[in-house]
């Protein structure tokens, strides 16, 4: 089959994939999308199952076999985006437009899943049987617990490489920062605005410790360098207290996002928010925090680790080697891209992983996702060619 039919054949996938809602907000979620890559590529002729992730949410692992000679490839892509919350135009029109392709999920990621159930057909209509699997894992979850890919990797799967398709701008990460959120309780003690001596104000007092974090702990995170993904960094990301202006504050809450580094873990990350909270306990008698791990942050079992990095790995050379063919030069590492599925397929299924695929991370969750149509199209060339080359 010719380069034009799989041309149009990625950007017709794409839009299909986009017109279907697949956000925390539909009902079932990603069962849709789910359902519909399923039945696509089993007519297509590839070997593919369900797993049943959490009620009719399912992951789609697809299967293009090999000799048995190679090493074998995983393409792992999540099948779920944000809410569309204020878009600019119609979240799921999948419109072209000024050689965009637009719509929620077009760049994270239905565009890379799209890429790479492509570059398997085309591999797989060439009629040349690789030495090793590719097997794609289009899993559900990724933009809250990582439930999907945390049951691929518990399901027992195995591989010698992986690739994840985080939009990468014709460049890859070999690694990046585990992923923590936190919440830190503030208590006070209510009493009228008119005498606010007989209250304790948990807003001031969360200052207090703000001021402390920021003064102790996070120069020390400069500090903390890491070759692949730079700093450990933490972001205090909401704060609220209070009822009314006429009452001082019993409560505040502030919630903390907390990108670690390899040497780090969750653990000694709690302690040293633990340890400031302690130290303004003994010196200040009326404060009273907790610190606790935000359920919306947590997967069943696994953390959100980091994406360790191997650069030495045959993925990590062959992903080298493909760009570096393909743009004609030096390709960029990315050293700070945010948490992705990586970090456990790697950390947890001891899988080697390189994230790169079509689009721009500057396009994820905005108000105006898109991306550009010649990614699809160049991205299905780069696939196969990984594959071919790594699987061979």
């Amino acid at each position: 089959m010719s380069e034009e039919f799989y041309a149009n054949d990625v950007v017709k996938l794409t839009q299909d994939l986009v017109k279907i809602p697949s956000h925390k907000f539909i009902e079932n979620r990603e069962s849709e999308v789910a359902e519909f890559i399923y039945n696509y590529c089993k007519k297509s002729g590839l070997e593919v199952e369900y797993q049943q992730v959490e009620g009719l949410r399912r992951n789609v692992i697809a299967k293009l076999k090999g000799k048995g000679t190679g090493k074998n490839l995983i393409f792992n892509g999540h099948i779920d985006t944000v809410p569309p919350y204020e878009m600019e135009f119609d979240p799921f029109c999948a419109e072209i437009k000024d050689g965009y392709l637009l719509g929620r999920g077009c760049n994270d990621m239905k565009g890379a899943v799209a890429c790479m159930i492509t570059a398997m057909l085309s591999i797989k209509n060439k009629g040349i049987q690789l030495g090793g699997d590719i097997i794609l894992t289009a899993a559900v979850g990724e933009e809250e617990k990582s439930d999907g890919t945390e049951f691929v990797v518990k399901s027992g799967i195995r591989a010698d490489g992986a690739i994840v398709g985080e939009p990468a701008n014709y460049g890859y990460a070999l690694g990046h920062r585990g992923l923590e959120w936190l919440e830190i309780r503030i208590e006070g003690k209510i009493a009228h605005g008119g005498i606010p001596e007989l209250g304790i104000n948990a807003i001031s007092k969360a200052a207090k410790l703000i001021r402390r974090i920021e003064e102790q702990l996070m120069p020390k995170l400069k500090e903390r360098q890491n070759e692949w993904m730079g700093p450990s960094v933490m972001n205090f990301g909401l704060i609220k207290g209070g009822t009314q202006p006429s009452s001082v504050a019993d409560s505040c809450i502030i919630q903390i996002d907390r990108r670690y580094l390899p040497g780090e873990n969750v653990e000694g990350v709690i302690k040293e928010y633990q340890d400031i909270i302690d130290e303004i306990k003994a010196e200040d008698k009326e404060f009273k925090a907790e610190i606790i791990r935000m359920d919306s942050n947590l997967m069943d079992e696994f953390d959100h680790a980091p994406l360790i990095a191997q650069p030495d790995s045959d993925i990590a050379k062959t992903v080298y080697n493909v760009l570096k063919e393909f743009v004609n030069k030096e390709p960029n590492i990315e050293k700070r891209r945010g948490w992705t599925d990586a970090g456990v397929l790697s950390t947890y299924g001891k899988i080697p992983t390189v994230v790169t695929g079509p689009g721009d991370l500057k396009y994820s969750h905005a108000k105006n996702e898109k991306i550009p149509v010649v990614d699809l199209t160049n991205y299905v060339e780069i696939y196969t060619k990984i594959a071919e080359e790594f699987c061979k």
